[in-house]
């Protein structure tokens, strides 16, 4: 059994038992949060579609922790100018482990 799910503009394909990294939610750690934007369950050969959402579906999750990603380096360079510029950033994430899928 598996679901996709939307949080964080970003969508999700999640099974029981998955650790998945998602946008930074404002969560305690250990905390259970219910995700209820569910675009899709599938159950074997059955399989439920939402427009958008489907009705009655939810995910529940635990919160394991919060950090930040890998630093990503951006540079700016303009050739002949004698001008350049560099930025890194680290996107901030909330790990949850899913604990169940209702349809």
């Amino acid at each position: 059994m598996y679901a996709v799910i939307v949080t964080g503009g970003k969508q999700y394909r999640v099974s029981e038992g998955d650790t998945i990294k998602v946008e930074k939610l404002v969560v305690d750690e250990g905390a259970e949060i219910e995700l209820d934007n569910v675009l899709l369950v599938a159950d074997g050969e059955e399989v439920k579609v939402g427009a958008p959402y489907v009705e009655g579906g939810k995910v529940e999750a635990v919160v394991k922790s919060h950090g930040r990603g890998k630093k990503i380096k951006i540079v700016k360079f303009r050739r002949r100018k004698h001008s350049r510029s560099q930025m890194g950033h680290r996107q901030y994430y909330t790990e949850l482990e899913i604990k169940s899928i209702a349809s």
